[in-house]
């Protein structure tokens, strides 16, 4: 019996997927403090972990801004 999906097509947008995951990490890679983890407690790694994101975003929109100028 034959399978309405075929291996292949199940998968297909896996490698797209995983290249956005492995480039965001990279990104935060940039970031001394996140590359070990120094903080003993969680709240404060996660707020430089947030405020990573923050930045990662503010220079992405500004590449964006200095294109379209």
């Amino acid at each position: 019996m034959a399978s309405s999906h075929s291996p292949r097509s199940a998968g297909q947008n896996l490698g797209t997927q995983r290249w956005v995951a492995e480039h965001a990490f990279a990104h935060l890679h940039w970031f001394r403090r996140l590359r070990i983890r120094w903080e003993i407690r969680d709240d404060i790694h996660q707020a430089f972990l947030t405020l990573a994101c923050a930045v990662i975003c503010w220079r992405r929109l500004v590449e964006v801004q200095r294109r379209h100028s």
